[in-house]
């Protein structure tokens, strides 16, 4: 390994301490006082119920675990958007596992609470795959009512999503361990099977407190909505435990006897390590992403014995396309080159910018996929497409238009791993997060904004002092340079991952090496999802 190597590898290295120090602290959730105060009511942390929960000789994928990140700070913040979730290997069955964590803000939900647990029933349902729910929360967050309960994509959308996965035959157990209170009353009601620990877990529409307030009656929650009530009284819970584990212990012969799910068929062979070392991964990309760097490098790295078959290998040459296996699983993959390149004219092409000729081929490959139910694997790391009269009269609208097209209407699988740049339309054309990839992740080293941050803060800060000397102001050298600086500080925090993990942009922030393992894990996932749509892009100009 030469001196740049050991540079780009501590850099990477670096970074992702840097990932993991964020998570450990992420993972105390409202801090050790309250995880006390959890255990001193006999009570699991939600990353304790899950781990008791799933097989150990299985993955827990987490996903969503940067939700909330840095967010919330005048409330006390919301790690993890107080909910832990992910899939999980339940008696030898992969599912959705969500959990409520009691120890921030008693498991309230927060607007990205809501978005989060969304995007957990929408993996759910686009894949076919069971739900176990862990219920421990009183409900909305009061102060922020107005942006969690209302609306289309709010509070409400959880229940709605109970009844369509029912509607599907998708097996949904509730686990009421804690409280589950007012609206969130319905959620392990309209699951398939409830079950309750005494003691602890609650369910009713209005609290003791609000009942003496509302129509004047004097009752305990216990009386009122606890496990003795529930499974004896109204039948609405199915079982009642003496404590987390049993009631854990019993989900797991719950899910033991659901019956073998029909299957999507992708292909897996038997799974084969890469001949070239993946912890190699971590010294492929320069420092700060700021040189180029052969994309084969990464995915010869995460490919079955280092084998890729390239599709037009001398063509379009900005971006690679091929067939490779991934754990076994047969991929298509679709991935930015970062190398300089020469066209066949022999005018060179910038490595990360999608030109006419590799847009025109990915959708080619794109198609070819779909046609053989292939899965797809976006790798991207991408400028943007290439402007300049040169491409506009050679119809890059037109080509981007089109590669755009096929991935907005593939039916296949597709997950995308943001490795470095991810910037404007190159974003969408290589399955961003608003083309519905079932499972997006981002290496330390991403970066998503709708352009680099130095062409931005120049537009920006260039608009700012015209607008202050349109009205009479004059403006220094040093005013504008400080003015630069601020707003690059700010726009390099919104670029950064921490921010795109926080929103849920993409689904988590993950060590490179193990981007191999997430690939397959959400593949395995997507083959429990028999039904494939029949493949069309519509209209568009050839």
């Amino acid at each position: 390994m030469n001196l740049e190597q050991n540079r780009n590898e501590d850099w990477m290295k670096l970074a992702v301490s840097q990932t993991r120090q964020h998570f450990e602290k992420i993972k105390l959730g409202g801090g050790k006082k309250a995880i006390d105060k959890q255990r001193d009511r006999n009570k699991l942390t939600a990353r304790e119920r899950i781990a008791y929960l799933c097989d150990k000789d299985r993955p827990f994928v987490e996903i969503g675990g940067f939700a909330g990140f840095e967010m919330y700070e005048e409330q006390g913040g919301c790690p993890s958007g107080g909910t832990v979730a992910g899939l999980g290997y339940v008696s030898g069955r992969q599912c959705m596992i969500v959990a409520n964590d009691q120890t921030v803000k008693a498991g309230a939900w927060f607007p990205i609470t809501g978005k989060k647990n969304l995007r957990m029933q929408e993996i759910a349902m686009e894949n076919r795959l069971p739900v176990i729910y862990l219920v421990d929360s009183a409900g909305v967050f009061l102060p922020m009512q107005d942006e969690i309960f209302p609306d289309k994509e709010h509070f409400g959308r959880i229940f709605r999503n109970n009844a369509r996965m029912s509607a599907m035959s998708i097996t949904q157990i509730a686990a009421v361990m804690g409280a589950c209170v007012a609206g969130g009353a319905y959620l392990p009601i309209m699951s398939d099977e409830t079950l309750m620990v005494e003691g602890n877990g609650s369910i009713f529409l209005a609290g003791a407190y609000l009942v003496k307030a509302a129509i004047g009656e004097d009752i305990d929650n216990e009386t009122l909505g606890g496990a003795v009530t529930h499974t004896e009284i109204s039948g609405i819970a199915d079982y009642k435990f003496k404590t987390e584990e049993d009631c854990l212990d019993h989900i797991k012969k719950i899910v033991d006897k659901l019956g073998e799910p029909a299957r999507a068929g992708f292909d897996r062979a038997e799974p084969k390590a890469p001949k070239k070392d993946p912890r190699e991964l971590y010294g492929v990309l320069h420092e700060g992403n700021l040189k180029p760097y052969d994309m084969l490098e990464i995915i010869e790295r995460i490919v079955d014995k280092s084998e890729f078959d390239q599709f037009k290998q001398d063509y379009g040459k900005t971006i690679l396309c091929g067939y490779a296996r991934i754990d076994g699983w047969a991929v298509g993959i679709v991935a930015n080159q970062r190398l300089v390149s020469k066209n066949k004219k022999g005018e060179l092409q910038i490595g990360g910018v999608i030109y006419n000729d590799s847009a025109d081929k990915a959708a080619r490959f794109i198609m070819n996929c779909n046609q053989k139910k292939i899965p797809l694997v976006f790798l991207q790391d991408v400028t943007g497409f290439m402007v300049g009269s040169r491409s506009e009269h050679s119809g890059i609208i037109k080509d981007g238009a089109k590669l755009v097209n096929a991935v907005a209407n593939s039916v296949v699988p597709k997950i995308t791993i943001i490795i470095g740049n991810s910037y404007g339309a190159g974003n969408y054309a290589m399955c961003g997060k608003a083309y519905d990839p079932r499972f997006i992740y981002a290496w330390p080293s991403a970066k998503i904004a709708v352009m680099g941050g130095d062409q931005a803060a120049k537009t920006l800060a260039q608009i700012q002092v015209a607008t202050m000397k349109a009205k009479g102001k004059e403006v220094s050298a040093e005013e504008e340079k400080e003015l630069l600086d601020r707003i690059k500080a700010s726009y390099e925090k919104q670029t950064s991952p921490f921010y795109a993990a926080a929103r849920l942009w993409v689904d988590n922030i993950i060590d490179p090496i193990d981007t191999r393992l997430m690939i397959s894990e959400g593949i395995s996932a997507a083959n429990l999802n028999p039904d494939i749509q029949h493949f069309s892009t519509g209209v568009f100009q050839v």
